[in-house]
């Protein structure tokens, strides 16, 4: 073979090994790209949470109408105003009321004056009849004379008390009268923020027929107490207790969390969805300064089971069937069994199987995932 022929066939052999090359590296797994987070230490709380969403309510709310229609005479209030215990909130027309008491107080007067003149005469002839019973001793009167003052004692005395028992009728009247100027006013149970107010000054009111709710004049809402009732589910139910942690979430403020406890636990089943029955609960929020939490509001409640403080802890998304993650080493996806602790739908606790720091895979629904292949983190 020439030395020409020996040339091309080199090239040819180069030119071929180029083209194995090539195509292997063509044809080789491109590396899938994967979301991952650090394993590492800190605290895991194992909740019970709301199966549909809760409604924060107030401790203290009332819905108020007059006891008896009227037309409404004052509105001392207005949406908003935060009035204190006992302040008048609504007043019907009640000049008929207010005559009849004042009727009651002039009739009270009269009766203590007649009550005084009267107890004054019978003091008067109890002592003129204390005279003449002397007087008869010293044979200076006759004792029928004495005998008739005693008798006009006796009756006047008598007629002291019924005038005392009169003056209390009277003050009994008065009260009736009292009350029912009451019956024409609203007044705040307890301090709080007026909501609500329905009606306007010349109107007139009618209280709620039975079994028919109508709006009610004033809303009253004690908001320095707040609370969230929320149904869990019956299997979570029993593991409840009052006095529990729980963290409160609301829409309103997604930011942030409210530390909360139990208050109640409802001592009954809700079957109104018969395939998914659940436990009243109420949460009530600790301290929730610098947040305007309206009652109505939607919110949800984690109710804090067991909790520890310094664990190994990936999120709940990288699990995957509850006992495996994908660890992302040596930029290949390793399959790793793993044992699990305390967890919640944010976090779970890993008692073995993992190191801190090892990258797990989170985003476990990534196309082409599996055991072995290459990757790289994003």
């Amino acid at each position: 073979m020439t030395r020409k022929n020996v040339r091309l066939l080199s090239g040819l052999a180069v030119v071929a090994a180029l083209a194995v090359g090539l195509a292997l590296w063509l044809g080789r797994a491109q590396p899938i790209s994967v979301e991952t987070v650090e394993a590492a230490r800190g605290p895991v709380a194992e909740t019970v949470t709301n199966t549909r969403a809760g409604t924060v309510k107030a401790c203290e709310r009332a819905r108020m109408a007059p006891p008896s229609a009227g037309q409404i005479a004052r509105l001392p209030v207005k949406k908003g105003d935060r009035v204190a215990k006992g302040q008048l909130l609504l007043e019907l027309w009640n000049d008929d009321i207010r005559a009849n008491l004042d009727l009651a107080v002039r009739d009270a007067e009269a009766a203590k004056a007649r009550r005084d003149q009267t107890c004054i005469d019978a003091a008067t002839a109890r002592r003129e009849s204390a005279r003449l019973s002397r007087l008869v001793q010293d044979k200076l009167v006759s004792v029928e004379l004495a005998e008739r003052a005693t008798g006009q004692a006796d009756g006047l005395a008598a007629a002291c008390r019924a005038a005392n028992e009169q003056v209390k009728v009277s003050s009994a009247r008065i009260d009736a009268a009292n009350a029912s100027l009451e019956r024409t006013r609203l007044r705040a149970p307890f301090p709080g923020i007026v909501a609500e107010i329905n009606g306007e000054i010349g109107e007139f009111i009618t209280p709620s027929p039975v079994g028919i709710p109508t709006p009610p004049a004033v809303d009253l809402v004690d908001a320095s107490c707040i609370y969230v009732t929320a149904p869990i589910d019956e299997v979570d139910a029993p593991r409840v207790k009052e006095g529990m942690g729980a963290r409160v979430t609301l829409d309103a403020f997604k930011e942030r969390h409210f530390a909360a406890h139990v208050r109640r636990v409802a001592p009954y089943v809700l079957d109104t969805e018969k395939q998914a029955r659940t436990v009243e609960v109420e949460a009530e929020i600790d301290e929730h300064e610098g947040a305007n939490l309206l009652p109505g509001y939607s919110a949800d409640v984690e109710i804090i089971i067991a909790e520890r403080t310094d664990v190994l802890r990936v999120p709940t998304r990288a699990l995957i069937e509850g006992s495996k993650v994908y660890v992302l080493e040596s930029g290949r996806v390793k399959l790793t069994e793993v044992k699990t602790g305390l967890g919640n739908w944010e976090l779970t606790e890993i008692l073995r199987g993992l190191q801190p720091g090892a990258r797990v895979v989170v985003s476990i629904d990534r196309e082409g995932l599996a055991d072995g292949v290459p990757a790289v983190s994003r």
